[in-house]
């Protein structure tokens, strides 16, 4: 059965959405907060550009955000970023890693400071629970620094675990951290 656009029920419209030309719809979140974060995040943006991993990249405004975990370290800026990739989940993560291995970041205990952090969000409307992998990201649901960028690109894209777009994630969010527009960036 054929549906004109008005018609069309949103599950299948974001199905489409989701699977253009055999690539995946993802959503990545990336944060600094060492070095000169607003270069590193640039770096990082430009390099999942050129290097093909993501195409139709969009890239939300920039947020200076209170830390999570520990508060004794500098304030980070967020971004998110989504585009379409032909890679598996476990290939893109790989290249991620690698992107902020050579922008120098280092190896730190959990909630620390960073010099680039990079995470796989959302991969199309997979679910994937495995020890070294797991998505959607488990916290993001959570955390106000991910929902904020994401709703300013993505706000009717559909959380396959909640079915929830990221809009209802982030009104029901009830993190209270501080996350505010930075005029920097792109």
């Amino acid at each position: 059965m054929l549906y004109a656009v008005e018609q069309t029920p949103s599950f299948v419209i974001n199905r489409i959405i989701m699977n253009i030309n055999n690539k995946s719809f993802v959503l990545l979140s990336l944060g600094s907060n060492l070095g000169n974060p607003e270069m590193i995040l640039l770096k990082a943006i430009r390099q999942l550009e050129e290097a093909d991993i993501l195409s139709c990249l969009k890239v939300s405004k920039w947020y200076k955000t209170e830390p999570v975990g520990n508060l004794d370290q500098p304030w980070f800026l967020n971004i998110a970023v989504s585009g379409y990739t032909e890679l598996s989940p476990f290939a893109l993560i790989t290249l991620c890693k690698s992107i902020e291995y050579f922008t120098g970041r280092q190896i730190r205990m959990r909630w620390q400071e960073r010099e680039l952090d990079i995470d796989l969000l959302l991969y199309s409307d997979k679910v994937i629970d495995l020890p070294d992998i797991t998505i959607p990201h488990p916290r993001m649901q959570d955390r106000r620094f991910v929902l904020i960028p994401l709703n300013d690109i993505a706000p009717n894209t559909l959380h396959p675990v909640f079915n929830k777009t990221i809009g209802q994630l982030l009104y029901e969010c009830s993190d209270k951290s501080i996350v505010k527009e930075y005029k920097g960036g792109m």
